[in-house]
């Protein structure tokens, strides 16, 4: 697609404020493939301007109404699939069958459950002798990542146009293209203008604006723990709501009685995904001793099966830091079973997918979220190390736990201090909600919980 030269804000596009622009590079060749702007503060004030004055019209509409809009956006998804896969593979690298499935088939599923709970959540209910409503917050900041950039956009938008807020996007600077044809897919589903805006730029530019903005009720983050701690801190002055999605360092803990081939063969496959480059990933695999060299022996050969299946890193920063990582794993004495920090290809930013044995828990590849292909094994030798090994990191977002019946293994989950847990290879739900315990993050998205983070309640006492 065309990239635009302008921001998409009061339902149309408009030339931006400043006169910088921000390079779109396919990391597979490391070529530009478009340009868009780099926006300044005063693209976001007016972007924000637009929302607020959106917003009364838009949250005095009916349910049904906002339903039928999220429908038409759903329907204009579906129409532009093929369109949206090849952009994310361009600027994000995810090979194309992964973007046809993932990229672009998950937020059409999103948007379409969006559809539906608008026209059937109650927004009102009888406590007593009061009446509680759920109103929509007003205005919010939506600032979105790289790694999933279609998902999370509309894990965001759909759910807050649902409840009747207005929006303002700024999308990561590395996958802008994607969210302009998302601002396209709005305009042509027919959404009031001002309901959804849109501005690309810088995060310390943009971002820190549209994060800061006295006009903006709400902000809902999904990206790096740092840089959450920062917005939170941000919204915190301001007595302002935040939803933040931040970085996890998941276990998936094989039992001795599950089928261990299977749980570790869908263990790389998880971490492969993406590139690695999810924060859901189950990137530490805990395994008991007794089946630990087998594991390793499967995990190594599953992984190389990889090897000319996953994309590229999404840019050199990444590149770079992945393989610091690698290095850092061995220098610690971790042993490298698959891959390593040798580039596999001379073009592109390419991590070959890597397996480390003989990681002890408080190694760094063990502790901290490397973003990349990169996958610890722990061993364990009782379930009480194993829920410590699991518990033992800052983050709490996912997880897997494996063994030969579901009621063995959610009891062990039960007791995991993380936001969701995948049993015995539970598939994905997008009713179900999604966010983390600890510093993984406030709030969750998905489903009618997603669509509560967006409402306020007010009671009238009769």
């Amino acid at each position: 697609m065309k990239a635009h030269e302008g921001m998409y804000i009061g339902g149309e596009w408009r030339a931006a404020a400043g006169g910088d622009t921000i390079a779109v590079v396919n990391p597979a060749d490391e070529q530009v493939i478009g340009h868009v702007p780099a926006g300044i503060a005063e693209d976001v004030d007016a972007a924000v301007f637009a929302a607020h004055e959106a917003f009364p019209a838009w949250a005095a509409t009916p349910p049904a109404e906002r339903a039928a809009k999220i429908a038409a956006l759903r329907d204009v998804l579906v129409a532009r699939k093929d369109e949206i896969a090849e952009t994310v593979t361009a600027e994000l690298g995810a090979p194309l069958p992964f973007s046809q499935m993932v990229h672009a088939g998950v937020p059409i599923l999103v948007a379409g459950s969006y559809a539906e709970l608008a026209a059937s959540y109650a927004f009102e209910e009888k406590v007593g002798n009061s009446t509680v409503y759920a109103e929509p917050v007003g205005v919010v900041g939506a600032i979105t990542p790289w790694n999933y950039p279609l998902h999370q956009i509309v894990a965001k938008v759909a759910p807050a146009l649902a409840a009747g807020c207005t929006v303002v996007l700024k999308p990561a600077e590395d996958t802008p293209l994607t969210a302009q044809l998302f601002a396209e897919a709005v305009h042509e589903a027919g959404i009031p203008a001002g309901v959804f805006n849109l501005v690309t730029g810088l995060g310390p530019v943009a971002g820190q604006a549209l994060a800061e903005h006295p006009g903006v009720d709400l902000v809902s983050f999904t990206g790096s723990t740092a840089v959450g701690k920062q917005i939170g801190a941000t919204a915190g002055a301001a007595v302002k709501r935040v939803a933040l999605e931040l970085g996890g360092k998941s276990a998936n803990v094989i039992l001795p009685s599950a089928d261990l081939a299977k749980a570790v063969g869908v263990g790389i496959a998880n971490v492969m995904g993406n590139s690695g480059q999810t924060c859901s990933a189950w990137t530490r695999m805990l395994v008991h001793t007794t089946q630990y060299d087998e594991a390793v022996a499967l995990a190594a050969e599953a992984a190389a099966k990889y090897g000319d299946r996953i994309g590229p890193l999404v840019n050199a920063k990444q590149h770079a830091r992945v393989r610091g990582y690698i290095d850092k794993g061995v220098a610690e004495g971790a042993r490298l079973v698959a891959g390593g920090s040798e580039a596999p290809r001379e073009q592109g930013y390419f991590v070959s997918p890597t397996v480390f044995a003989d990681v002890t828990p408080e190694m760094t590849i063990a502790q901290e979220e490397i973003f990349g292909p990169v996958v610890s094994i722990i061993r364990y030798e009782d379930e009480d190390e194993a829920l410590r090994i699991a518990n033992g990191t800052v983050y709490g977002l996912a997880g897997a736990v494996w063994a030969a019946d579901d009621a063995e293994a959610v009891a062990f989950a039960r007791r995991m201090d993380t936001g969701q847990v995948d049993i015995n290879g539970g598939r994905f739900n997008p009713l179900a909600p999604f966010g983390g315990y600890k510093q993984s993050g406030v709030g969750r998205e998905l489903g009618a919980h997603g669509l509560s983070e967006y409402l306020q309640t007010k009671s009238l006492q009769f």
